[in-house]
């Protein structure tokens, strides 16, 4: 009774277009005043405790960094780097729209953002060079995903927090799975381009020089992964720390040295950042709250049993889960989907034989792929507002970019080695 009470009401209340994170809390709500013998402040009780992490403190600073670099002149030096890199190509605006994305992510954590600060400056200039209003959109917003795989990766943090795996060893398991996501989009977009006969985004070929000279322009931008991630392992600060770092960093290149960043931009970053992290900490308390109530209930087992009474076969038993993590990422946002259901299907992959740091990438991707999926598709209402097109002709012009992403997952939940061998390597 009290299962049923506790998902017809969730079904219920997301029917109604009650927000996701409310959805969670309401239903977990009911489900005590109507079911149990439970004090209705469990439920902040338990939100409450679930925010009290220094490693969640990663979530907002990698968020404020993100925002203040895209203001402060690196996206557009990034932009420039990609167009020397790969512009020369067959539809080469879209090839420097994949790689610009590749290197925000490296930057930013986080999917929208990625969209956002690439799709502004991208989005227009296809638009110019008559590439489709549907491709030149849709691309962003699948290019953009990427930035929740290459690390840092805010659903890393989370992941990392919620399961108890080392965040450092999920940041560098994401980059080569990120590297064959941006691989496979530019595949697609190069056959799309050669059909659609998308000129390149200049004529002049790669030299060496040229190379030089965007490497210098854009090295401040691209000292940022190196700092992040040579800090957190070389032992010099934690993944938290680096989130500061990256934020002080920020600050001192946008307005010291590219010049191009205000204290009123400092300030409405923080703003800003400060109204997503209010959300995001809602959702995860909220989320918390509504796994605490499953697992009283033994749901979690119950799943277990389920999924492993299928077939005792890891091909089989990852194949079901990444059908149901495709499912679930077209209705729930990432943050939820992570927190409610890592501990329910990490010790069934575990049981046989996956790394906890190579399913972290699975799980983290399967939601990537959510950010592109309607209806609730974040990225494609991101790229929506920037383009100002439509969002049936994106949703239209995503579905190749959506078939080689879920190819690209089948290639990273199959071929292990891509996430764990750099982790491996690198202890």
């Amino acid at each position: 009774m009290t299962v049923l009470v506790l998902f017809a009401s969730l079904f219920l209340f997301i029917a109604l277009n009650v927000p996701v994170a409310f959805s969670l809390g309401l239903s977990a709500l009911l489900t005590i005043a109507l079911t149990t013998n439970l004090p209705i402040g469990i439920i902040t009780q338990k939100a409450f405790t679930a925010l009290d992490s220094f490693p969640l403190m990663a979530i907002p600073f990698f968020m404020l960094a993100g925002i203040i670099m895209g203001k402060g002149g690196v996206s557009k030096r990034l932009l420039d780097l990609a167009t020397v890199l790969v512009g020369w190509m067959t539809g080469g605006l879209a090839m420097v729209t994949v790689v610009a994305c590749m290197f925000f992510a490296a930057i930013s954590g986080s999917g929208p953002a990625t969209v956002a600060a690439i799709g502004s400056f991208m989005i227009p200039s296809m638009r110019e060079k008559n590439y489709g209003a549907g491709f030149s959109a849709a691309l962003t917003a699948a290019a953009g995903s990427i930035g929740v795989i290459i690390p840092p990766s805010i659903p890393f943090v989370l992941y990392g927090v919620v399961a108890g795996v080392s965040v450092g060893s999920l940041f560098l398991a994401g980059v080569l799975p990120g590297i064959v996501i941006g691989i496979g989009l530019m595949i697609v977009s190069y056959l799309i381009a050669k059909k659609e006969g998308y000129k390149p985004a200049t004529v002049e070929r790669i030299t060496f020089k040229k190379v030089l000279q965007a490497l210098n322009e854009s090295k401040w931008a691209l000292l940022i992964p190196v700092i992040i991630l040579g800090g957190i392992y070389g032992g010099i600060f934690s993944p938290t720390e680096a989130a500061v770092v990256a934020v002080v960093y920020g600050i001192i290149v946008g307005k010291f040295i590219h010049r191009e960043l205000s204290w009123k931009d400092v300030y409405n970053s923080i703003v800003e950042a400060s109204i997503l992290n209010a959300a995001t900490n809602i959702i995860i308390g909220l989320s918390i709250s509504f796994a605490y109530i499953m697992t009283l209930e033994k749901v979690p087992n119950a799943i277990a049993g389920f999924i492993t009474s299928l077939s005792d076969s890891q091909f089989v038993i990852l194949l079901v889960i990444n059908i149901f993590l495709l499912i679930v990422g077209m209705f729930i946002d990432t943050v939820s989907a992570l927190v409610v259901l890592s501990p329910i299907l990490l010790p069934i992959v575990t049981s046989v034989g996956v790394d906890p740091v190579h399913f972290g990438i699975i799980l983290v991707a399967n939601l990537a792929i959510g950010f592109i999926t309607p209806p609730l598709g974040v990225n494609l209402f991101v790229a929506s507002s920037v383009s100002k097109t439509p969002l049936e002709t994106i949703i239209k012009g995503i579905l190749p970019f959506l078939l080689m992403m879920i190819i690209t997952l089948m290639v990273i939940t199959y071929v292990p080695p891509l996430s764990t061998w750099l982790p491996s390597v690198l202890g």
